[in-house]
């Protein structure tokens, strides 16, 4: 497995909400990406996560399917919907656009390990500038067959400090597989040549 890759003791959504605070506590203009998905919508729209001071905050999704801003399937909408009432910022993504650098950066992974929406079979270099880029998943997943916006590598990787939330037996297993050594999925690229270490919360639920 990766060196860089470091296992949370503690990978529950007390201990994520706790790397939130650490961040929204500073006195600088504080810039999160944060992925889609039931867990993160879950984690951040906890009383824990909202009791957090938010104000000034600036939210960019890490990646965003091709829908309008209303659909259900719309990442930063499901952001915007979690933070209700925080004061946070949700910032659209606009291809071409180059995001900050951020302050921590959240992914998931999938089971074919795709991280934001990098995908295996993707023509997208690695080394592309840190922008937000159109693509198109390959493959294709059927439970959300849309066209995506996604940071790249590089704007995902120059962060301070970046963290990988999973759970489930079946998703460890997975993860595991993918960051031994030689792989080239993804998660495995994205953690040899991020800036700073990707610590992983794990749990079974």
């Amino acid at each position: 497995m990766s060196e860089k890759a470091i296992w949370a003791e503690d990978g529950s959504d007390a201990a994520i909400i706790g790397r939130l605070a650490h961040h929204l506590g500073s006195n600088t203009p504080t810039r999160l990406a944060l992925p889609g998905g039931t867990t993160p919508a879950a984690i951040l729209a906890n009383p824990a996560a909202h009791a957090l001071d938010w104000t000034g905050v600036e939210v960019w999704p890490t990646d965003e399917r091709d829908v309008p801003p209303d659909h259900p399937a719309s990442n930063a909408a499901m952001l915007a919907r979690a933070l209700t009432g925080t004061g946070a910022q949700v910032h659209p993504l606009v291809e071409h656009e180059t995001p900050p650098s951020f302050d921590l950066v959240w992914i998931g992974v999938g089971m074919d390990g795709h991280i934001a929406s990098i995908f295996p079979a993707m023509p997208l270099s690695d080394d592309a500038a840190p922008e937000v880029v159109s693509v198109m998943p390959d493959p294709l997943p059927f439970e959300a067959p849309f066209a995506r916006r996604t940071l790249t590598m590089r704007a995902l990787g120059d962060a301070s400090e970046i963290i990988l939330v999973i759970r489930g037996e079946a998703k460890k297993a997975m993860l595991e597989a993918a960051l031994r050594p030689g792989s080239t999925l993804p998660v495995a690229r994205f953690v040899n040549m991020a800036r700073s270490p990707v610590t992983i919360y794990w749990s079974r639920s």
